[in-house]
């Protein structure tokens, strides 16, 4: 056991919990505000719930001895066998990779609820949290990272942009789609409350991301150095490629389109983080701009209420990553990764293409069962009148602000 690579991972791990209160203050600024408080409780939620569900059965069918390519054993039920020693191969305690993987876990369906924010039902949010976390992100955590098929035919992801962002970007577009568009939505204003509320949220995420992708690294080295440094150039040029983009667009740059423009870069550089150089992440950081800005502004033409643009931030984004890393990564940068199709490897790029394609499949028909399976037994989307009345009220007898 290396105590640096375990002390590394134990602010890494903290660094990661940190980012879900963030996605909470980032998603409850761009809601009104009688939404406020049930948008951050969505998020914050997350951390009680899948931690209870990680120790029972989660991480082990994430991380059991491999079953066929598709999902973990019952080796660590209870996380039984799971202590204070390094796994094999390992330099950190089994205990600490177990609960920097649970911060992943937690803020994965945190994501989704920017997509049916302020219309569905807390008691249905819970359970589709609860089911969707056991049903998709388990399996599709042990495909990549656990063992599964899809780190067993090459594919790269090093700090989750398949398991991440277009896991909850495909899930995103399937429940804002079901669960209908907000009331008013496309004939009335409908404006974030506190933009200031947003970026600190961004900011805080942009903080976490580094423990994020550098800890995704599992030692205090080298490549940790890379993710960091990747990190931070992707999330800059994306901040500043969405900003320029909607100043040509809408004649004005906004705030809220510089932290959406850094979210956007630090999605793309998330599979690719580990794997990729410092001047490639310039690329796919402001490539990562434009397109998620792009994305988000189609939703409007394709008719679906994603209400705080989930999944053309973090599903196409993620999209965008998953293929640049099969452009741009280079075992120069992480001799345990490969060569991209710039690097003449054009297979991985067909690879990534693939990873993406059966995650988003896998996604979304999972999560459209869940979905309606939950709106015929006990219904997901709040009486119209409780909408009108704001969820804080209707579904927690709370106020955000008393001015």
């Amino acid at each position: 056991m290396n105590t640096g690579d375990t002390a590394f991972m134990l602010i890494a791990t903290a660094m990661v919990m940190l980012m879900t209160p963030g996605l909470a203050l980032f998603y409850g600024g761009m809601v009104r505000s009688k939404n406020v408080l049930s948008t951050l409780l969505q998020s914050f939620i997350c951390l009680g719930v899948v931690t209870i569900i990680w120790v029972l059965f989660g991480y082990t069918m994430a991380f059991g001895t491999d079953i066929n390519g598709l999902i973990g054993g019952l080796d660590f039920l209870f996380l039984r066998g799971v202590g204070g020693t390094p796994a094999e191969g390992s330099t950190i305690p089994h205990l600490v990779f177990c609960a920097f993987q649970l911060m992943f876990a937690v803020i994965t369906p945190a994501l989704i609820t920017g997509a049916f924010a302020e219309r569905i039902k807390f008691s249905a949010f819970l359970v589709f949290t609860v089911l969707w976390t056991t049903f998709v992100y388990f399996p599709v955590c042990h495909w990549v990272w656990g063992g599964g098929w899809i780190s067993g035919h090459g594919g790269l992801d090093f700090a989750g942009g398949t398991v991440i962002h277009i896991n909850s970007g495909a899930a995103a577009l399937v429940a804002a789609m079901l669960i209908g568009k907000r009331k008013g939505w496309g004939r009335e204003a409908i404006h974030p409350h506190n933009l200031s509320m947003t970026l600190l949220g961004a900011g805080i995420l942009w903080f976490g991301w580094f423990g994020f992708n550098a800890g995704s690294a599992l030692a205090a080295d080298g490549i940790a150095a890379n993710a960091f440094m990747t990190t931070q150039v992707a999330a800059s040029c994306g901040a500043l490629a969405w900003l320029f983009a909607e100043w040509i667009n809408q004649g004005k740059p906004t705030i809220l389109g510089a932290a959406s423009g850094a979210i956007a870069g630090l999605v793309a550089i998330t599979p690719g983080a580990g794997f990729v150089s410092p001047a490639s992440a310039i690329i796919i950081g402001l490539a990562g701009g434009v397109i998620c800005y792009v994305a988000v502004l189609a939703k409007n033409k394709l008719g679906y209420d994603d209400a705080l643009d989930v999944v053309g931030i973090h599903g196409v984004g993620g999209v965008w990553g998953a293929l640049a890393t099969g452009m741009f990564a280079s075992l120069a940068v992480n001799p345990g990764g490969a060569d991209g199709l710039f690097y003449g490897n054009a297979k991985l790029l067909f690879v990534q293409a693939v990873d993406a394609g059966a995650t988003i499949i896998y996604s979304v028909v999972v999560s459209f069962i869940i979905l309606k399976a939950i709106d015929l037994i006990i219904g997901l989307r709040v009486e119209i009148d409780d909408e009108v009345q704001g969820l804080d009220l209707s579904q927690h007898s709370e106020i955000g602000y008393t001015l």
